[in-house]
């Protein structure tokens, strides 16, 4: 629905033109946002989205054009400019001081004070105006407990809330729902569409297109800084979206391919751990993808764990190719041939101040030994395959991968266990916080394994990837699979329905 002809014209940016060291990250871009309307900001990783929210929010200024507020022009300084302004981001990484409690966080670096600004703090004050608010926004939360206990959708709330307390008029909201399980993301879309019944603008930026198309009212796409096109009402979908974003038609942005086999690769009986996996049994068959579906804390990643020897078992085993395989470690696995691509590739996947050789080698130095040594020119020389083979860009040889897209990090892991010659990969979140291309990118190497004959476990939120890159799916909740069903012949709505449990699983 399009919200924005009978409201307020709040903030216009006209022309305006950021350069980094003559590079033009926003080039001649002019766009507005109204209140009462969720307008999304889409476009590639690089496409100037995150430029044009820090110019609004203070922490860049532009070379060219002007920013107006209500109609006037404004110089937004810094961040405290623009929170005067009315303006409140959320940045994926949050703000918060996970040692403060929920009410505290809320009223950071503005506490109410008795008796003017050099009084004591009025706690009590603090706690019923948090209360107020939190309650205005329907969010149960208690004002005293100490963020750092609260789960990631819990703390997105707290960020929320601490939004709305400076009575903000635009409310930014950078990947809101990266980290979200679903029923999350329905609860922080309720409070969203809340807000803007309230006549809050809200600037929302998502690289997952479906939840993009059920929430927002506009949609502007960029592409290399400049703006591509605007949607409005029944022209947002995700064909146009796509169309708009990399110029291809949305039949080629899940190119799944049907590899599958009846062989037997892997097989996993009655896996329990203490991590919460009970009485877990599967397959994977060659050229397979099996997507795990289930809410956050259903247990998928969980058994992910349990395969690959991160968490050890209580009970249960596995075999591949029929033969028993004893894993009680990551190094076990690994030699059995399992490759785990982590949900936090940053953490947990990636030596961040290592170049790709390094990285990608990692897992399998005994190919690049001469006598007990680095060979150091067949290091590199891997490297170049890989970055050649997968596409990745080729600065990754001669710099440090922090410094890659997020796209062409994961490519990376998943070099490094083609190297490792690895039959069984497991996919936790692949795509998350990568834009469309790099995701078609991700997509087709997953074709290219089935094609190779390896096998797939899948781990996703995204139902729409989920749903599209499967062969098979498997219902977790509480630790346990509770059924297998064909790809093919569940719709989007089944398999939500049968993941929250309103429906029969066969």
């Amino acid at each position: 629905m399009d919200h924005a002809n009978n409201h307020e014209l709040l903030w216009e940016l006209r022309h305006v033109t950021k350069e980094f060291s003559g590079f033009r990250a926003l080039n001649d871009v002019s766009i507005q946002f109204r209140r009462g309307e969720i307008h999304a900001l889409l476009g590639e990783n690089g496409s100037g989205k995150s430029t044009l929210i820090k110019c609004i929010s203070g922490v860049h200024q532009p070379e060219e054009g002007e920013i107006l507020c209500r109609g006037e022009r404004v110089e937004v300084a810094n961040p405290i400019v623009a929170r005067r302004l009315g303006v409140a981001t959320i940045f994926q990484e949050f703000s918060l001081v996970p040692t403060l409690t929920v009410c505290e966080n809320i009223f950071l670096g503005r506490l109410p004070r008795r008796g003017g600004k050099s009084g004591p703090v009025d706690w009590d004050a603090m706690r019923r105006e948090a209360a107020a608010i939190l309650g205005r926004l329907g969010i149960e939360l208690d004002t005293m407990a100490v963020v750092g206990t609260l789960s990631v959708a819990q703390q997105q709330l707290v960020e929320i809330t601490k939004a709305v307390s400076i009575d903000a008029t635009l409310l930014i909201m950078d990947e809101p729902t990266a980290a979200l399980g679903q029923s999350e993301i329905v609860q922080l879309h309720a409070l969203a569409r809340r807000l803007r019944g309230e006549g809050c603008a809200i600037i929302y930026i998502s690289h997952r297109l479906d939840e993009v198309v059920d929430l927002v009212d506009r949609v502007t796409v960029l592409k290399d800084g400049r703006v591509v096109g605007s949607r409005t009402g029944d022209d947002i979908n995700t064909g146009e979206i796509v169309r708009l974003m990399v110029g291809s038609d949305i039949r080629e942005h899940y190119p799944k391919e049907n590899n599958a086999t009846n062989e037997v690769v892997y097989r996993a009986k009655g896996l329990c751990t203490r991590a919460g996996v009970d009485d877990v049994s599967f397959e994977l068959h060659r050229g397979e993808v099996l997507g795990l579906a289930g809410l956050i804390g259903a247990g998928r990643t969980e058994i992910a764990n349990a395969v690959f020897g991160v968490d050890p078992l209580l009970a249960g085993g596995a075999e591949m190719h029929g033969s028993p395989i004893r894993v009680r470690r990551p190094k076990d696995a690994i030699r059995c041939g399992i490759a785990y691509l982590s949900e936090n590739r940053k953490s947990d996947g990636l030596f961040m101040n290592f170049f790709s050789g390094p990285n990608i080698t990692i897992v399998n130095l005994k190919k690049i030994l001469r006598h007990r040594h680095l060979d150091l020119r067949r290091e590199r020389a891997v490297g170049e395959e890989y970055i050649e083979k997968l596409q990745i860009s080729r600065t990754a040889l001669d710099k440090s991968v922090r410094f890659l897209s997020g796209g062409n990090q994961q490519k990376v892991i998943i070099a490094r266990w083609l190297h490792s010659d690895a039959e069984l990969f497991i996919l936790d979140e692949p795509t998350q916080g990568i834009d469309i291309k790099a995701k078609v990118e991700v997509y087709n190497l997953i074709n290219e394994l089935t094609r190779q004959g390896r096998c797939v476990l899948l781990i996703s939120s995204d139902l729409d990837e989920l749903l599209a890159m499967s062969d098979r799916l498997a219902v977790v909740r509480g630790g346990r699979i509770l059924s297998t069903l064909d790809a093919r012949r569940i719709t989007k709505n089944g398999l939500m329905e049968t993941i929250l449990g309103n429906r029969t699983c066969n």
